[in-house]
């Protein structure tokens, strides 16, 4: 079990896991999700750490066939602007390693904004915490659990 899974328990959320054999090879995890689990890569939603001011950190959970937009980030966060966050950083902050960072049950709390395409479905599908296993969870169920916000933050 990861920290996300055992989140999701906690709370008694609705979830399926699902797993599949990452290929060392392939840093583009999120596609690689799509692929293997054969989902609809606009319901599979990758975590991005962005950096808001020194040491301020806030993730952004968005498609993984999109990109984000640093102002739109920036806006629905109501600061001046954005970065993406440093890649030993957001492994530090979370406890997961890159590919496999998820939103839920990172070792700290962070400001989260879940891209609003995510309404646009019953379930998505976010990192469980490692790589080779996504979360299959509620839009709201993430909302209320990280405490997050609806934001169109795709560019």
């Amino acid at each position: 079990m990861t920290p996300a899974i055992n989140l999701l328990k906690k709370n008694k959320c609705e979830y399926k896991i699902l797993k599949y054999e990452h290929d060392p090879l392939n840093t583009n995890y999120g596609l690689e999700a799509v692929e293997k689990l054969k989902l609809d890569e606009n319901q599979v939603f990758k975590t991005l750490l962005v950096e808001l001011s020194p040491k301020e950190l806030a993730v952004a959970v968005i498609p993984v066939c999109k990109q984000l937009s640093l102002k739109e980030i920036a806006n629905a966060l109501k600061s001046k602007k954005a970065i993406m966050a440093d890649k030993a950083e957001a492994q530090k902050v979370t406890g997961y390693l890159l590919g496999g960072i998820s939103p839920l049950g990172q070792k700290k709390r962070l400001k989260t904004i879940i891209d609003e395409s995510a309404k646009n479905y019953d379930c998505i599908y976010v990192s469980g915490g490692k790589r080779g296993l996504d979360i299959e969870v509620k839009p709201n169920d993430l909302i209320k659990l990280l405490n997050a916000n609806f934001y169109n933050v795709c560019a």
